[in-house]
């Protein structure tokens, strides 16, 4: 068996209505919170009523920081951030699906550091965030327990990641927050965290314990591909996306994603395909491509799928897409992937140019 370690800081609380159950944990992180999330979201599901009444219980002076929107660019971290220094916040509560809690990290970085700038959240010297409580309200990017934030940066014309590592002291994971959730992210969201669990399960960087962690995220699927695919959101499904989500975040903060996430940043980026799907549109052939056919064989095995070929034909219908994407295009898109060493030092075995430039033909054509 391969060395491994295995580092997970975030303290986990799981339940229903479990932001009044701890409330007393706010107080641990300072007297003033600012609170990053989006427009609406958590206005309709009922997450900010939460929090902002908790933080009048226990005495906690609060601001809202609500302008994040989808694929964040950098630019909103540091708006968030000039607010957080002005209110002289002690701690952020990031309440949304990934794209708050990514912003909240980045944000947490630029307050605890007052120099820095946007560019910063690119710098190669690691910095730290002033501490960050996650409350996640789609079930996805498991951004709630993991070390990474990914910003769009239109200078590159692409979303990236941050070079720091910045995991939230407390997650609060509460599945009643998700019963808003429209069927088109839910599914986006659904596939978005297998995408995860899949990739970090296949990952050069996997270890034993990632890997039940992933067994158990794939099981959970299974339990939901019918739900998805028929749209019927119960709350006990809500409850097990939720939980597969969470269970992805952990699996990639040991591992880390490989190619579907790297080639699907061009396809959110020039064609607002949604992260989730672009992902999605990659993974049957993504899986074709790996080596590893005991552990391919594992996965469909557990999602309960007799072959590619039906998970093939379940994405599809699962994540309806008609995109025009010329050869020029693709051959662009391969290229930009191949100089992202980041992704393909992930994959356990040489990835070719030709490589890349398939499996984006071969989903896409």
């Amino acid at each position: 068996m391969k060395d491994f370690n295995y580092f997970m800081p975030t303290k986990i609380f799981y339940g229903e209505n479990i932001v009044g159950k701890k409330s007393d944990i706010f107080k641990e992180f300072g007297k003033k919170a600012l609170i990053v999330t989006g427009k609406n979201s958590a206005k309709i599901n009922g997450s900010l009523e939460d929090i902002t009444k908790v933080l009048k219980e226990e005495n906690i002076e609060y601001c809202i920081f609500d302008k994040i929107e989808e694929n964040p660019p950098m630019e909103l971290a540091e708006e968030g951030a000039k607010i957080g220094k002005e209110e002289k916040v002690d701690f952020i509560i990031g309440i949304g699906g990934g794209s708050p809690l990514d912003s909240a990290k980045g944000i947490g970085v630029l307050i605890n550091n007052p120099q820095a700038k946007k560019e910063d959240l690119y710098s190669k010297t690691p910095m730290e965030s002033i501490p960050v409580i996650a409350i996640p309200t789609t079930a996805g990017t498991g951004s709630e327990v993991t070390q990474y934030a990914i910003f769009t940066n239109h200078k590159e014309k692409t979303k990236m990641c941050f070079s720091h590592k910045i995991f939230p002291k407390v997650a609060l994971l509460d599945a009643k927050y998700l019963m808003e959730t429209p069927d088109n992210v839910t599914i986006n969201t659904g596939i978005d965290a297998l995408s995860h669990i899949i990739e970090g399960y296949l990952s050069a960087n996997s270890n034993i314990i990632s890997d039940a962690l992933a067994k158990e995220g794939l099981r959970l699927f299974k339990n939901c591909k019918d739900a998805l695919y028929k749209k019927e959101f119960s709350y006990e499904i809500r409850e097990k996306l939720m939980l597969m989500s969470t269970l992805g975040g952990i699996v990639i903060a040991q591992s880390g994603t490989s190619l579907p996430h790297g080639m699907g940043y061009a396809l959110t980026y020039f064609h607002n395909i949604p992260h989730g799907k672009a992902n999605g549109l990659l993974l049957k052939e993504y899986l074709g491509f790996c080596e590893d056919k005991e552990k391919v064989d594992t996965i469909l095995n557990l999602i309960g799928m007799r072959d590619l070929n039906e998970f093939g034909d379940y994405l599809r219908a699962l994540l309806p897409c008609e995109i025009s994407i010329s050869d020029q295009e693709i051959n662009d898109y391969t290229e930009s992937m191949i100089s992202n060493k980041g992704k393909l030092k992930n994959h356990p075995y040489e990835v070719t140019r030709e490589d890349v430039y398939n499996i984006y033909k071969n989903s896409l054509r």
